[in-house]
């Protein structure tokens, strides 16, 4: 029987607004394990994606050392909207797994926002959960090395 993304995706999914900035999304990177939020639009539909990576790049190194100045704090008060992927990948809940993790890798994604007919989002996708449910799949002798072959 053919595997769906709704029967490994995430949920729920931690969700930012547009306007949220970049001090409020490095809390929610600090206090929870994920490393990506989905950022909603005014409607509530998925618009896009921010990574702990996203953040990094858009945080100076010297915020809260000794050497931290002025305009290394205001990199704090950007929005969600200035630093999120725009070109979002989603997938529906009935999406084939094997049809996802095609997409997450001719994309070169590490996760996908699992979205309902309006766009809004009820799970999420991560490499992380390709890679668990498969190593599962093969503990449980499901799998065999026959049906994965070797890169050239």
């Amino acid at each position: 029987m053919p595997i769906t993304v709704q029967t490994i995706m995430s949920t729920p999914v931690f969700t930012i607004a547009m306007d949220d900035s970049i001090e409020t999304i490095q809390r929610v990177f600090e206090n929870n394990k994920f490393h990506h939020v989905i950022v909603n639009g005014d409607d509530g539909e998925c618009v896009g994606v921010i990574s702990d990576r996203d953040l990094l790049k858009n945080l100076s190194p010297f915020i809260g050392k000794f050497s931290e100045r002025t305009a290394d704090t205001a990199c704090l008060k950007r929005r969600a909207h200035q630093i999120m992927t725009r070109s979002l990948v989603s997938v529906r809940p009935q999406t084939l797994l094997r049809a996802a993790a095609r997409v997450m890798l001719d994309h070169r994604i590490s996760c996908m926002p699992v979205v309902d007919a309006d766009k809004k989002c009820v799970g999420i996708i991560t490499l992380r959960d390709v890679v668990r449910w498969s190593i599962a799949e093969m503990e449980n002798g499901a799998a065999s090395d026959a049906q994965f072959p070797k890169a050239a």
